[in-house]
């Protein structure tokens, strides 16, 4: 019996390959590899993620305002805020991030030291500046993979999980023949590389040139700490970038915000990351640690100039790129989503897209070629 032929195969089905699945599955067929026992066991299932207007930088900005409306209207935001903080002598740092976002459509504001005060009391003397972005707000990744996953199913997408992709190649027609490490073959119109850490791997089973998007380890403490963080506390940002933290049901969770250079892994956490973050949040604040109660890490992975990368390979025909998402994916993924199935389909940009220029995310502009434009 001959196997059935999908439109497209998209590799991965952590939250970037299920949110465009969604995305494309009303319009074509689609099958979604996955190689673990279940989706999101890596990056999506590990992120502390929030919804930061400024998160990713002026480029990613486009991409997190239009996925704005879409996680509030769907419930999948809880209202935070964030404050970028600084010591006297980061005032240039603070000038220069404040400038940068200066008409981006962000919103964002300058803060002395007794506005930092009333929104953080047990900061510790000496910092003295900060910015504060009201419209932060927690994402329930949890909620939003599955919202994803569950609209995937319902207009026809194949999940298949296990399926280790191991060898691509093309057919007569141009097609891809897929294997997989457990033996099983697929056929599909389209690859669409959505393997996050894996990506460059990927590609070049397809014999696409690697884009040099690299992985990078994230670690994440649990702190328990005395007294109780209060729930409204806002998520803390350091200027320079060497932590942040924010309640979560009582507890504190801290990164040092570290990018520790990876090869694509099932991601733990290092001893040195650890320590290091918290010798640094003893400086921040007042409260004393009690207990570090979990502790985990994962992998982001960013294309060289750290915007991601969505469309067609300019070199591989029906080979198409949608990752290097960084640690914005999750904020960005129902913008990232719709642009990468409107290019990919070949469709109108809409109300959500817009505003959006295609030709800023596409793998084009790591080859000279002209990228694509959504019509």
């Amino acid at each position: 019996m001959s196997l059935p032929v999908y439109d497209f195969a998209i590799v991965g089905a952590g939250m970037a390959g299920a949110s465009l699945a969604a995305e494309i599955a009303p319009h074509a067929s689609v099958l979604v590899l996955e190689a673990e026992d279940v989706p999101g066991y890596h990056s999506t299932g590990r992120s502390a993620a929030f919804w930061e207007e400024c998160y990713g930088g002026p480029g990613v900005v486009p991409l997190t305002l239009a996925s704005g409306e879409y996680l509030r209207d769907h419930g999948f935001l809880r209202q935070r805020g964030a404050l970028y903080v600084g010591k006297s002598e980061d005032k240039t740092q603070i000038d220069e991030f404040f400038e940068t976002f200066r008409g981006t459509g962000v919103t964002i504001e300058r803060l002395d030291r007794k506005g930092l005060e009333a929104r953080v009391p047990a900061m510790r003397e000496g910092w003295s500046d900060a910015i504060w972005e009201p419209a932060c707000a927690d994402i329930d990744v949890a909620g939003l993979h599955q919202h994803y996953l569950k609209a995937l199913k319902h207009h026809g997408a194949n999940l298949v999980c296990r399926a280790q992709v191991t060898a691509l190649s093309r057919t007569d027609d141009g097609g891809w023949i897929i294997q997989t490490a457990k033996g099983d073959v697929f056929r599909a119109a389209k690859i669409v590389n959505a393997a996050g850490a894996w990506a460059d791997p990927l590609a070049q089973l397809a014999g696409a040139r690697p884009l040099g998007i690299d992985p990078k380890r994230r670690t994440v403490v649990q702190l328990r700490v005395d007294p109780e963080p209060p729930d409204n506390l806002p998520l803390v940002l350091d200027i320079n970038g060497d932590f942040y933290f924010k309640s979560d049901g009582g507890r504190l969770w801290l990164s040092p915000h570290d990018e520790i250079p990876s090869q694509p892994c099932d991601a733990a956490p290092e001893e040195i990351d650890v320590a290091q973050v918290i010798d640094r949040f003893q400086s921040v604040t007042d409260w004393t640690i009690a207990a570090v109660e979990r502790r985990w890490a994962g992998l982001r992975s960013f294309a060289p100039d750290r915007l991601p990368v969505y469309g067609p390979d300019p070199e591989i025909e029906g080979f198409e790129w949608f990752a290097g998402q960084g640690g914005f994916g999750i904020q960005t993924a129902p913008a990232a989503a719709r642009l990468g199935a409107q290019i990919m389909l070949g469709h109108s940009a809409d109300a959500m897209t817009t505003r959006i220029d295609p030709a800023a995310y596409s793998p084009a502009r790591f080859h000279g070629a002209q990228a694509p434009a959504c019509t």
